[in-house]
């Protein structure tokens, strides 16, 4: 059974819903409600007639009189409102006991379909890793792939050899031209200064030349000068005598 709030309009377009009864106070009116049947659509409430009956037949055994019969009569009506003011409440009970099968029901549904979800999540986990290693493996086939086509743009490994061998034998020959060079290198270097040496001697023996040859000149020069000192004065000699 549902419990209606009066709704209260506000200043403006908003509307706002104001209920006299806080929404937790609505599970313990409706309780109360349905225990006792206080809630009817037309006529008297239930617990009401079943009160009316009740107070009746009270009042009737305390009456001194002898009224067994009413007594009887009260008494079969007031069980009579009170079986049918019973079944409801069965009816009731039945409802709250299937209501809380199909509540046991929803839970085990929920922690079932908790466990699907669960193990949705790890199955999307392992596809994961499965994809991750999946791309990994194929960008590896990719590679593989592009080596291979590298290779089988290489000439046959016959030729490539053939040519390995040329390349040795021509570095073979250029070595021995390099130790032929290098020796006649040092050839020349030691032609060279030899030939240095013998400048320089030749040198130290122009230069001696040299310095001998200036000093006979200076030598000859120093008689010639001599020799006409001499000549100057034989004839002053004579003169004076």
């Amino acid at each position: 059974m549902l419990v209606k709030g009066r709704k209260v309009a506000v200043r403006g377009d908003e509307m706002g819903a104001h209920y006299a009864i806080g929404p937790l106070d609505d599970d313990v009116v409706i309780k109360h409600r349905l225990l006792t049947r206080t809630t009817t659509t037309r006529g008297e409430p239930p617990i009401k007639k079943l009160q009316k009956k009740f107070v009746a037949f009270a009042l009737e055994i305390d009456k001194d009189s002898d009224n067994y019969s009413d007594c009887e009569r009260l008494y079969k009506a007031f069980l009579q409102e009170m079986a049918t003011f019973e079944l409801p409440l069965l009816k009731s009970k039945a409802v709250i006991s299937a209501n809380l099968r199909e509540k046991d029901n929803f839970n085990e549904l929920q922690e079932e379909i908790n466990c699907q979800i669960l193990q949705a999540q790890s199955d999307i986990e392992d596809l994961k890793k499965q994809l991750e290693e999946s791309k990994i493996e194929r960008q590896h086939k990719e590679e593989c792939e592009a080596i291979r086509r590298l290779i089988s743009m290489q000439p046959p490994r016959s030729e490539t050899q053939k040519y390995i061998s040329d390349l040795e034998k021509e570095i073979a020959i250029l070595e021995a031209e390099n130790t032929a060079g290098s020796r006649m290198l040092d050839l020349r270097r030691k032609q060279f200064a030899l030939l240095l040496h013998v400048v320089d001697e030749l040198q130290s023996t122009i230069d001696e030349d040299q310095k001998s040859l200036a000093e006979e000149l200076r030598n000859a020069m120093e008689e010639q000068k001599v020799s006409l000192e001499e000549t100057n004065e034989g004839p002053e000699a004579m003169a004076v005598d």
